[in-house]
């Protein structure tokens, strides 16, 4: 009989452990902007959610912000050297580490989100390179270099991939003739597959993984195209123009029950495929105007929001025909996340909206303007705990946006 209480006991503390086991990635769980959260607030009392706390002394980057295992992950730049901030959960800094050179060539700072992943740090600085850390120690376990390693190319904006990480596989996109996309294990940084692709440069986008197909496929953009990969072998599956006038297209496309939808600047819009069952084509459903160009966009039920670049509105568009329902210029264009029915507007002109998930009109519940922080507004926020963070530049905020 103890010997069964025993066992029960390790197998309850085992199955705690796990749990406590939490990762984090850009733009959430599926890399699709809506956050899980509930119970959220769907209207704030004094026009804007209370600000808990601010950190100032990010240095320079348009990094989100990682949440996981009670601790906040960013990077920033000081003097072209990348550095890694943890903050505990009331915005103490716990840690800070050094991770090398990043990118001060034009609109200087760390780009790419960190994944936090099975007691691991991934980090992809501006110049190209991935370094993993320790979670605990923050000690640097390997890394690897996209121009060195793999023959790549940097970007005239730097490298902004943040690396996808399914299973045991680190995925990333060099962007070169023979390494057009790599899988690295990512325990050891080992080169799992390289596929040539197309051979044509990398944009500015970070993959997304196709997981209930007879194939599973990671797709992302590479130069003007959106690229379809085997996810354990690294053949190429297919390929669809995306044709950006500027070369790159940096929106990670939604995926969703065999449905994949894109969205680029420059006037290029946005599109939805459907795919088959075993990954190998993609069939284009319907096109609009929306246009994004750094913002994304996100599904709630059966409509996607978001805005355009030239097309300076706010859309809901029907995910099902491509019909646009509403397009609004009440604000600044800019980023967007979901959580709980709502919408979290972030324009790039500093102004920070409450809206309705209502495919009837842009219903802007409350609005209120971001004054702390420096240069572009253009961090994707996150909510984690019923915190929102919003990072602008050197500065990271957190408001209470929970009941």
């Amino acid at each position: 009989m103890k010997k069964r209480v025993v066992i029960f006991y390790m197998l309850a503390w085992t199955l705690t452990g796990v749990r406590a086991q939490e990762n984090s990635q850009w733009r959430g769980a599926n890399r699709d902007g809506v956050y899980s959260e509930t119970g959220l607030l769907k209207e704030w009392a004094a026009g804007s959610p209370e600000l808990l706390w601010s950190y100032d002394g990010l240095g320079e980057g348009y990094t989100s912000v990682a949440t996981a295992n009670g601790k906040i992950y960013v990077t920033g730049m000081t003097d072209s050297t990348g550095y890694l901030y943890v903050l505990d959960a009331k915005g103490n800094l716990l840690d800070k580490k050094k991770y090398g050179l990043e990118w001060s060539a034009n609109y200087n700072g760390a780009r790419s989100t960190v994944n936090v992943n099975s007691g691991r740090l991934y980090i992809f600085s501006g110049r190209g390179v991935l370094s993993c850390l320790d979670e605990k120690s923050l000690d640097v376990i390997w890394t690897k270099d996209i121009e060195t390693d793999f023959d790549g190319s940097n970007l005239k904006f730097g490298m902004t991939e943040s690396p996808l990480i399914v299973g045991n596989l680190v995925y990333l996109t060099p962007g070169g003739k023979k390494y057009n996309m790599v899988a690295l294990n990512k325990v050891t940084g080992e080169l799992v597959w390289s596929s040539e692709g197309i051979g044509k440069p990398s944009t500015y986008c970070s993959p997304q993984y196709v997981g209930d197909l007879q194939t599973p496929v990671v797709v992302n953009a590479i130069d003007n195209n959106i690229v379809a990969f085997n996810a354990k072998t690294g053949k190429m599956l297919w390929e669809v123009e995306q044709k950006n006038p500027y070369g790159h297209s940096p929106n990670t496309p939604i995926y969703e029950n065999s449905f994949l939808f894109s969205t680029s600047g420059g006037g290029v819009g946005s599109v939805l495929y459907r795919l088959n069952q075993d990954g190998s084509i993609a069939e284009k459903v319907w096109t609009n105007e929306m246009d994004n160009k750094i913002g994304a966009a996100v599904k709630v039920g059966n409509y996607v929001y978001g805005s355009g670049e030239k097309n300076r509105y706010w859309y809901c568009i029907d995910w099902r025909t491509g019909e646009t329902k509403y397009k609004s210029n009440e604000i600044g264009v800019g980023n967007i996340i979901s959580a709980d029915g709502m919408l979290y507007c972030y324009s790039d002109r500093g102004e920070f909206a409450l809206v309705e998930a209502n495919p009837e009109k842009f219903n802007i519940v409350n609005k209120f303007k971001i004054t702390l922080g420096t240069d572009q507004h253009w961090a994707h926020p996150v909510i984690y705990g019923g915190t929102l963070y919003v990072r602008h530049g050197n500065t990271l905020m957190a408001y209470e946006v929970k009941k």
